[in-house]
């Protein structure tokens, strides 16, 4: 792997699983650069004309409990919010505006998911901003054109393929999921691990049927 490949993370504070996955990702950007970059779960979601586990009846249990297990699991607390799924949209902006910086992000992410505290509620959101140090919110988003920049950055994820969250892009590879995070670092240490045998024959596999959308 050259040092001039670029590592990106795309996360919304929406999902669980990025929580879970954050542990992992600060480990890796302490011995290599990794740029942090908020996205818009709901427009991914809606470039590909998906939907979220949450938003499926009977996956959504299955999904909350899957997360709290994973994240007991790697001995992570969690706890969700009274709400979910929860608008997350001012708090992608307001880490926008505020460069994605890891401290930042870490913020806002324990105080989602490890006090479980729903950002959306306006007393909430002020005190998540007043966490990080944010007086003025509106100004903040205004002078950093963030509702432009999280625009342009979800647009960007899913022109390169990005179709969920959290996703780590390695160049031009990406590994969707907390329990994907193994595979990518395995990429990593090995740059021809898809290029080989069975990994390699995966990506000429074509589809028998498709279903209609």
């Amino acid at each position: 792997m050259t040092g001039g490949t670029t590592i990106t993370w795309y996360f919304d504070t929406v999902s669980p699983f990025a929580w879970i996955a954050l542990p992992r990702i600060e480990a890796l950007a302490a011995r290599r650069p990794v740029t942090l970059a908020p996205v818009v779960l709901g427009a991914v979601l809606a470039h590909w004309g998906s939907i979220g586990p949450a938003e499926l009846p009977p996956k959504r249990l299955h999904t909350y409990r899957l997360s709290q297990f994973m994240a007991e699991a790697a001995g992570l607390p969690l706890r969700y919010p009274s709400r979910h799924p929860f608008r997350s949209l001012e708090v992608q902006r307001l880490l926008t505006a505020l460069c994605a910086t890891p401290a930042a992000v870490r913020t806002a992410f324990e105080f989602i998911w490890r006090e479980g505290r729903d950002a959306s509620e306006p007393q909430e959101f002020a005190a998540l901003c007043g966490r990080l140090g944010v007086a003025d919110y509106a100004g903040l988003v205004a002078a950093q054109d963030a509702k432009a920049a999280l625009r342009a950055t979800t647009e960007a994820a899913t022109a390169a393929g990005v179709f969920g969250v959290p996703t780590l892009r390695i160049g031009k590879e990406k590994s969707w999921g907390a329990d994907a995070l193994p595979m990518a670092e395995a990429y990593l240490a090995d740059p021809g691990l898809f290029d080989r045998g069975e990994m390699a024959r995966l990506a000429t596999i074509p589809a028998a049927v498709e279903r209609k959308r």
